[in-house]
């Protein structure tokens, strides 16, 4: 494990060096925050900073760098390289200065930071762009969860709609009742599984494929197969999904998300103190990089080394290996999708405990991160439409067509098949895009108040191409 054991002390000293380094160009002063400012005790309102890390860290998290991280395995070690130079260079440094300019703009969200710094035309389109965004997480992440529940009693219809009440009452009330109260609890438990399957890791010493390895997997290939049959189908997969540009579109939160620039304006109008926004911002995604790593060494012994052999009993081994180069046959891409991954890993390294934070990852955390992106689209169409939030009746007028928007897409989702898949597929690639908004209007402010502007101008080049390479193949096929 030398490549995960060197990306985790990377991401350490990212944060010391590097991080030091962004903070000093941005220049944090002793100026009242937005929380201090003008507190309206619904969405501004001040916090104790190890709460406001703790919600800034499940924000951005939900499942994002634990299924990205498990998906982004089909890639090889090549992922170990994005996760650690995306989230140092680019994602905790587009996390951070977007954050600390939504606290320099008193705790405008994205859009409004956006037509600020790319003008009034850009504003209107990463309204309608932000929008549609933070929808379909609220619809895409009601899904999963609902889906998980119904196994263990009820049906998926029930789900939706207790999850969907949920999101009701978190949109709607201050921030700091319900956000404010389970949130850390939540995010404590992330972190204590990564740390728990973190230590795991340390014990049982795996060989897993290193980075030297990236142009030369066939021995792995060779070692996973059956009467003569690629079990782990990575060809066939890498074939119709290219390293580039498709592993950064996979593993987004774990590296660089768009996503995280509409949540940060959230804790902007939190913090006490700007000074304060290193340890949040760029510590938070640093913390989601960790967890990122933790299940992209994980994935590699599970799919690379016959991980999922230790994991399943013997019956059920013998019969996936049953169903291997029939007509219909799996592959372990196919047949163990990333919830499962968690669920097995989890209940087989660290026990009742494990399984209790299995559910939690794959339960609680995409349920977290609906309820914040419909809180974020709230208060996006409130900061376009100048509404106080204060007034209970405004917050609904807002509110009530917002859900609707998401109930019609739920509906749709249930209705067609492929309904999740597709929505997905949108969201990942819409996701990195609004990182390129964020990072264009970033470099933009950099530049007008003369401070260095290359370390997002070479972030939002390369994002840039990501992106447009990426719909470009969609386009062509």
């Amino acid at each position: 494990m030398i490549s995960f054991l060197i990306s985790i002390a990377a991401l350490i000293l990212g944060y010391l060096i590097y991080g030091r380094v962004i903070e000093r160009i941005f220049g944090p002063d002793d100026r009242k925050t937005p929380a201090l400012a003008h507190p309206d005790g619904v969405d501004y309102i001040a916090m104790p900073t190890w709460k406001v890390f703790m919600i800034q860290f499940l924000n951005i998290a939900g499942t994002g760098p634990i299924f990205g991280a498990i998906m982004g395995a089909w890639f090889g070690p090549a992922s170990y390289l994005w996760i650690v130079l995306g989230c140092i260079f680019a994602g905790s440094v587009h996390d951070y200065l977007s954050g600390m300019m939504s606290i320099r703009n008193d705790g405008a969200s994205l859009p409004e930071l956006i037509g600020k710094y790319l003008g009034k035309t850009m504003r209107i389109i990463m309204l309608i762009f932000s929008m549609v965004l933070l929808l379909m997480v609220g619809a895409v992440f009601v899904y999963s969860p609902a889906s998980i529940l119904a196994g263990i009693g009820g049906n998926v219809i029930l789900w939706f709609v207790v999850i969907f009440i949920y999101y009701i009452i978190a949109t709607l009330l201050p921030i700091d009742k319900i956000i404010g109260k389970i949130y850390p609890i939540f995010a404590a438990a992330l972190i204590f599984m990564a740390i728990g399957l973190f230590v795991c890791l340390i014990i049982k010493m795996p060989v897993i494929p290193e980075v030297w390895d990236i142009n030369n997997m066939d021995s792995w290939m060779t070692a996973q197969s059956h009467n003569g049959t690629d079990l782990l189908g990575m060809k066939k997969y890498l074939t119709a999904n290219t390293l580039f540009p498709a592993m950064f579109i996979t593993i987004a939160c774990g590296a660089i998300s768009g996503f995280h620039a509409t949540q940060s304006p959230l804790m902007a109008r939190c913090l006490k103190s700007e000074k304060l926004g290193r340890p949040v911002f760029y510590g938070s995604m640093i913390t989601e990089g960790f967890v990122a790593l933790v299940w992209a060494a994980v994935s590699s012994w599970f799919f690379y080394s016959g991980g999922w052999r230790e994991v399943l009993p013997q019956d059920a081994v013998n019969e996936f290996l049953a169903q291997v180069g029939n007509t219909d046959g799996k592959s372990l891409i196919q047949y163990f999708n990333a919830p499962a991954v968690v669920k097995l890993v989890c209940s087989s390294w660290l026990g009742v405990v494990g399984g209790i934070l299995a559910m939690l990852g794959v339960v609680a955390a995409p349920i977290t991160s609906g309820d914040t992106a419909l809180r974020s689209a709230r208060l996006i169409i409130a900061d376009f439409l100048k509404f106080d939030q204060k007034p209970i009746a405004k917050r609904l007028m807002i509110a009530v067509p917002m859900f609707a928007a998401v109930l019609l897409l739920l509906i749709w989702q249930l209705a067609n098949p492929n309904g999740f898949n597709v929505l997905w597929q949108y969201f990942g690639w819409s996701n990195q895009t609004l990182s390129v908004f964020t990072l264009w209007a970033i470099t933009i402010f950099l530049h007008k108040y003369k401070k260095c502007y290359w370390v997002t101008l070479i972030p939002a080049i390369f994002m840039t191409t990501v992106s447009l390479t990426f719909i470009i193949q969609q386009i062509i096929g």
